[in-house]
């Protein structure tokens, strides 16, 4: 039967339209890396024969746990599973896998002498995307696989360009939000640096959306004036008035970002990171967001309070209906960046991003405030401030804040 079957396959693979099929020579890159799974070793090797004749990297599999091991070491671009295996069946192993963010998106492709409805129905509820009964014919899995192939390339490329041009368009608002207030930039900054490592530590996919929404969180407070959002984000005796202000920037922040393809989710974050309540859907990526942008907000503002870190962690894991204990567990070992900073007095032409201004810069006759005092210098600003140095001039030296080895001592202005 086997040696029928190897007949079939060079058959098929010198009748089929296109190119036809060679092993790949020495040296030249793989078209793709594709998993193979079953217990069958007679199908392991048909499968492995005629994917190597299309030129892939092969590698093959008798038992689903060690694929699993294998796949979280080193990703395959697509999985040919079998159901009927022992230790762990082909549903089992692909629920696994989609449950795991970094090879959630891999396509499976599922083998199975399984031939009922219901068989079939099973395959894709646990996340497969095509059935293939055997006994298969080799020209209908080449086929198979290489649609899906095609399919996955097509949306890795989609969603790298999607997440390139969401965060090129965020980074154009954030510097926008960043001239009218740099202590909400200084914030963000804080927020997204937890939240990368939240996500980071339980594996969630799409962190982009969640990242994304902690850049932008606070996006609604360039409404308030500097003090009114100081006064109520810390939540050093805020007015009432001033509460008031401040909790409608959620909703300012949700209608700036709705309206914006792709963003519905993270413009849903960021409406609901205020809300108080114990009924969360904890599936729900939106609301699973808001709670974590509600949970790394209250760290912030505790430990701008002078509260140690991870002491304001304990103190919210007392209130664990509100701040979920495990993304407090996935900072356990976090602890907010500590750079040291000099003062240097520089002309606008030694300016570099990364700077914080002590003071404001303005134009030579004092007319016009460039930039104002405590902003962090961006690539964006420090072409404006040297600008305006060559246009109306600015009045230096310039006083700034530069994080220790970002300037040489050489390089320092005399003054």
């Amino acid at each position: 039967m086997i040696e029928e079957l190897r007949k079939l396959a060079e058959l098929t693979t010198t009748t089929a339209p296109g190119p036809p099929a060679r092993p790949r020579e020495k040296g030249e890159p793989p078209k793709s890396n594709i998993m193979v799974v079953d217990d069958q070793p007679a199908n392991l090797n048909l499968l492995e024969e005629l994917l190597i004749q299309q030129g892939h990297a092969v590698r093959s599999f008798p038992r689903g746990r060690l694929a699993l091991d294998a796949a979280a070491r080193n990703p395959p671009d697509l999985i040919l599973l079998d159901i009927n295996m022992p230790e762990m069946n082909g549903f089992d192993v692909c629920t696994r896998l989609k449950a795991d963010g970094k090879l959630a998106s891999i396509p499976v492709l599922f083998l199975s002498a399984l031939d009922q409805t219901n068989d079939k129905v099973h395959a894709f509820r646990s996340g497969g995307v095509d059935y293939i009964t055997k006994p298969f014919q080799l020209e209908e899995v080449r086929a198979r696989v290489e649609t899906h192939l095609q399919l996955h390339r097509a949306r890795e490329v989609e969603r790298e360009l999607l997440e390139k041009t969401l965060n090129g368009a965020v980074k154009a608002l954030a510097d926008l939000a960043h001239l009218t207030s740099p202590t909400l930039t200084e914030r963000a900054g804080a927020l997204r640096s937890m939240v990368v490592q939240i996500v980071a530590h339980l594996h969630l996919p799409d962190a982009w959306q969640y990242e994304l929404a902690a850049m932008l969180c606070l996006i609604g407070c360039i409404t308030l004036p500097p003090d009114v959002f100081e006064h109520a984000y810390v939540g050093e005796k805020p007015s009432a008035e001033e509460l008031q202000m401040y909790r409608a920037h959620a909703d300012i922040g949700y209608l700036l970002l709705s309206s914006i393809p792709r963003l519905e989710n993270v413009a849903e974050m960021i409406r609901l990171q205020q809300m108080e309540t114990a009924n969360w859907a904890n599936n729900d990526t939106a609301e699973q967001g808001a709670r974590m942008l509600k949970t790394v907000q209250e760290l912030d503002r505790r430990t701008l309070r002078g509260i140690p870190f991870q002491t304001a962690c304990d103190q919210l894991r007392a209130a664990s209906a509100k701040y979920p204990t495990k993304f407090l567990d996935a900072l356990k070992d976090y602890s907010p960046s500590r750079i040291h900073f000099e003062v240097k007095r520089l002309s606008a032409a030694q300016l570099q991003p990364g700077m914080i201004l002590q003071d404001a810069v303005v134009t030579e006759d004092g007319s016009l405030t460039v930039i104002s005092k405590g902003t962090t210098l961006t690539v964006t600003l420090v072409e404006r401030v040297q600008n305006f140095a060559r246009t109306r001039g600015v009045r230096d030296p310039i006083q700034v804040r530069a994080p220790q080895g970002l300037y040489h001592e050489s390089q320092r202005l005399r003054v």
